[in-house]
């Protein structure tokens, strides 16, 4: 009989890429995860790791046997949790990724709303970028993300299920007020930028249409953190390409929409091919409800107003 454990064993492998990185996550040195794999492959009577060197990879039936692990985990999720809940409210845990700006506008009110209807349901909140979030998503490492599905490095594929919930348009940060109307971002060649770390969304986002007006911006900061580019914009020292949700409205910055407009797709994901357990249903009913109004900031240009 498989072993569910070691089936995660197998799958934490596929994903995380060696046994030492298996290992770390687990909690547990790398010669017992390689002796449970070995238990593994007793126990399937089939080759599923190769060794090479030092290394080890997945055979072609270990990399179909992990794939489909996922699922079988998922599954076996679904069934614990349903007989956990005849005849009554979901219970157990749900472990919610969302990104750094959607996590005070969408998920905490959805988590708040869910711990009035259902105090035996708990909900992990993991702040989580695209690029981590979606790599969690298929690893099991999240149950239900929030992210865009404009974030092409990682396209979603059929492996995930995708439930819309809101567009965000993207708008200039800057200190000053400027003039009215949309904004060129070819006007801003010269200034000094402000930018998300590298590979995540919004930095990519905003070198591709920086150099799509003709410029590479001059870089001056990259902040993981919404707060704190905000806080540099407001101290003049940088502008910055934010999506409108991530505009606290407690800092004194103007928000500019540009003159060809730029959106994200936000939406709800899960991994597809096993039925949702009952807590991840009423998670996504709660996502699905309208989120609170963007956090504009104080004041904006009047050709800006929403």
């Amino acid at each position: 009989m498989l072993n569910p454990w070691r089936l995660r064993l197998l799958s934490r492998l596929d994903t995380l890429g060696t046994v030492r990185a298996v290992a770390q996550d687990a909690n547990l040195s790398a010669s017992s995860v390689s002796q449970q794999l070995a238990v593994l492959e007793a126990e399937t009577r089939t080759q599923l790791l190769e060794r090479t060197g030092r290394r080890v990879r997945l055979t072609p039936a270990g990399l179909m046997l992990a794939r489909r692990a996922r699922a079988i985990l998922d599954h076996m999720d679904t069934v614990e949790a349903e007989l956990r809940t005849l005849g009554e409210e979901p219970v157990g845990q749900v472990r919610l990724g969302a990104f750094q700006s959607a996590i005070h506008t969408m998920a905490v009110p959805a988590v708040t709303r869910l711990a009035g209807a259902y105090p035996h349901l708990e909900v992990e909140l993991l702040e989580l970028e695209p690029h981590e979030s979606i790599p969690a998503l298929r690893g099991g490492d999240a149950d239900v993300i929030i992210t865009t599905t404009d974030f092409v490095q990682l396209p979603l594929g059929p492996d995930l299920d995708i439930v819309p919930l809101a567009t965000d348009p993207i708008v200039l940060v800057t200190s000053a007020e400027g003039p009215r109307g949309p904004v060129s971002l070819s006007a801003f060649a010269d200034s000094p930028w402000a930018l998300d770390v590298p590979r995540s969304y919004m930095a990519n986002l905003t070198l591709r249409l920086c150099r799509e007006s003709g410029f590479e911006p001059r870089v001056v900061c990259r902040f993981s953190n919404y707060l704190m580019t905000l806080q540099h914009v407001e101290a003049g020292l940088s502008i910055a390409l934010l999506p409108e949700l991530a505009v606290d409205r407690r800092y004194r910055v103007s928000t500019r929409e540009l003159a060809s407009p730029v959106t994200r797709t936000i939406a709800a994901v899960v991994r597809s091919g096993t039925p949702l357990r009952a807590g991840v249903n009423v998670v996504l009913d709660a996502l699905r409800q309208p989120p609170d109004l963007p956090a504009l900031a104080p004041w904006v240009d009047s050709g800006a107003e929403r």
